[in-house]
């Protein structure tokens, strides 16, 4: 119904008749008989029921009682104002905040809150976890929130009969979580109807659960008629240990590369593009050694050379051209980052081998153990070009502390003092990541920063950071 009288606003009431509302005023012309149902409409949405006569009408089960407190009175208020549009980027932070403090959100906030959710996913869960009770009662009286109720219709049996393609990616995810052999033989049984596109989204599924039970579904991907479908089979297979597809991998990279007698590594790239290396992912012609041994098992080298990752990597690669080195490392990292290998990440980020790579060093960032991450990529940063820090920094999740956050300040620092036109837009960029990242208590470290340069993007970045200061404290007990 609500779309019906979107489409008569957008093309006007002289060309598309207003729909009936019953329960509606009707008096007035057809344009103000539109705005009093699209206010009988929003009001029904958001009280998540549909009003009527009352005749027949069941009466509603009450919503259960709270078990969890809500947030104080002006960490509400907050909340309130950053629904209204104030700095609305710090909802998540809020909401996460919250429930991580045990509260919830105050029962007025939430048709408001739900209805942000309803057009943002990525907010739903975290949503999910700060309604209480009442949140799950009014999503169960207003489809338009069922996302929160757990009752979207691509989630029961019929679901992935009927569903959208996003609710029928959502019921292979939660199916891959928790049986994912039912996951694949369903998927399995409508396979060779659905296009493409959907093919290659209900493929991705697979990272959940991924294991060698999906060896020869996978296989057979590969020669699915869609590219994309092919390339997710491909990279699924790379991350699968103990594959013949990683087999087939390791042998194209022995016959790559080889150790010499003087513990050197000699490079000798695939003469030819085959059907083989097509049909596996490779891209032809310059990607094929750093393709090749992004998807090979890393144990495939330590096998070969008989050598810890830390030594392996800092061997002499030779060849008869100059960007072997660089290939060979770059399908190392790939590597590490696709089979999450800790030992051979660390001996790439911290063997210099990768100096002139900062981004695929700040992805490998993310394979690290949690205590090791922080001051791993503060060193990072600290070693490449300030232009250069954006890019690298937006492969670092937050919170960014410690060493980190002295790192972020120093180089927002040296980017002020360099305010030129050419230097402005890393200012920005840099600024902008930062505001939801760093720890907020960083703040009077830049203001004399921005008294000094009147940079309007750093004020900005103070002033977020201070809201997001006195958010926390506010939700916290």
């Amino acid at each position: 119904m609500w779309d019906r009288h979107v489409s008569a606003a957008l093309l006007g009431t002289r060309r598309r008749a207003v729909p009936v509302l019953p329960e509606a005023p009707e008096q007035g012309d057809a344009a103000g008989r539109l705005l009093d149902q699209a206010a009988v409409l929003t009001l029904r949405r958001r009280a998540g029921r549909t009003p009527g006569n009352g005749i027949g009408a069941e009466a509603i089960a009450p919503a259960p009682a709270e078990d969890l407190p809500a947030v104080p009175p002006e960490a509400a208020r907050r909340l309130e104002r950053i629904l209204g549009g104030e700095r609305i980027r710090v909802l998540p932070e809020w909401l996460d905040a919250a429930s991580a403090h045990g509260r919830r959100v105050p029962a007025r906030l939430l048709p408001e809150l739900l209805e942000r959710g309803r057009g943002d996913r990525m907010l739903r869960a975290s949503i999910a976890r700060a309604s209480g009770r009442r949140g799950v009662w009014l999503a169960l009286l207003n489809t338009d929130w069922a996302y929160l109720a757990g009752t979207d219709p691509g989630e029961g049996p019929d679901g992935w009969e009927t569903g959208t393609r996003n609710q029928r990616v959502a019921h292979l995810t939660r199916l891959r979580g928790t049986d994912p052999a039912t996951a694949r033989e369903t998927l399995r049984e409508t396979w060779p109807k659905e296009p493409a596109p959907d093919r290659a989204a209900f493929l991705a599924t697979f990272e959940h659960g991924l294991s060698l039970a999906d060896e020869d579904f996978l296989e057979s991907a590969l020669d699915d008629r869609g590219k994309e479908v092919r390339q997710l089979a491909s990279d699924l297979l790379a991350r699968l240990p103990g594959s013949a597809y990683g087999e087939r991998m390791a042998a194209r990279a022995r016959a790559c590369l080889r150790p010499t007698p003087r513990a050197r590594i000699l490079v000798e790239p695939p003469r030819t593009h085959d059907e083989g290396l097509a049909r596996d992912g490779v891209a032809p012609p310059a990607a094929w050694p750093h393709e090749i041994l992004a998807r090979t098992p890393l144990s495939t080298w330590t096998e070969l050379f008989g050598l810890p990752p830390t030594e392996i990597v800092r061997l002499p690669v030779i060849d008869a051209g100059d960007r072997a080195a660089r290939d060979v490392h770059l399908g190392w990292a790939g590597a590490a980052l696709r089979q999450r290998d800790t030992e051979w990440t660390r001996a790439l980020v911290t063997g210099g081998v990768l100096a002139d790579e900062p981004a695929a060093l700040a992805d490998l960032i993310s394979v690290l153990p949690e205590p090791e991450r922080t001051p791993a990529a503060a060193e990072l940063i600290r070693g490449v070009d300030g232009r250069s820090v954006p890019t690298v920094l937006e492969r670092v999740p937050g919170p960014w502390t410690g060493r980190l956050a002295d790192a972020v300040v120093a180089t927002v620092a040296a980017a002020a003092e360099r305010a030129t036109h050419r230097y402005e837009p890393t200012l920005t960029r840099l600024c902008r990541l930062a505001d939801l990242r760093l720890d907020p208590e960083v703040a009077p470290r830049l203001d004399d920063l921005a008294r000094r340069h009147g940079a309007d993007t750093i004020t900005e970045l103070t002033e977020t950071l201070r809201f997001r200061d006195e958010m926390l404290k506010e939700l916290a007990p």
